[in-house]
């Protein structure tokens, strides 16, 4: 098992910037990557980066370029630095491990952090 504990969630205006961050603990040792995943109200969810023990990242097209995947392997923490925030971009966010990125195939989920950005 795998437990992973999301932080940084909030309310934040249009143009503004938020960090989340995903701390994992249990059998990190099985974590071959790691992401972040949202879902908005009425929506499915959709993963929105995701981030492979060598570094590796990818990003759904509506974020790239705002937003960065990133980690600290020491830390087994996972960080999402949310920039030029939309309104779009309101959801709860995920914090995901996964056994492959491509395509995304998520094992364990945290319990999600509402990010809320208002126009």
């Amino acid at each position: 098992q795998v437990q992973l504990a999301e932080s940084g969630g909030g309310l934040v205006q249009a143009g503004g910037s938020l960090r989340l961050s995903c701390a994992a603990s249990g059998r990190i040792f099985s974590i071959n990557a790691m992401g972040w995943y949202r879902q908005a109200p009425g929506k499915q969810r959709e993963v929105v980066a995701t981030i492979t023990n060598a570094g590796g990242t990818n990003y759904a097209d509506s974020v790239k370029g705002r937003f960065t995947i990133s980690r600290d392997n020491a830390k087994n923490t996972v960080y999402l630095q949310m920039n030029s925030l939309k309104p779009e971009d309101t959801a709860v966010y995920y914090c995901v491990t996964l056994w492959r990125v491509a395509p995304p195939r998520p094992t364990y989920w945290g319990q999600g952090t509402q990010v809320t950005v208002s126009s």
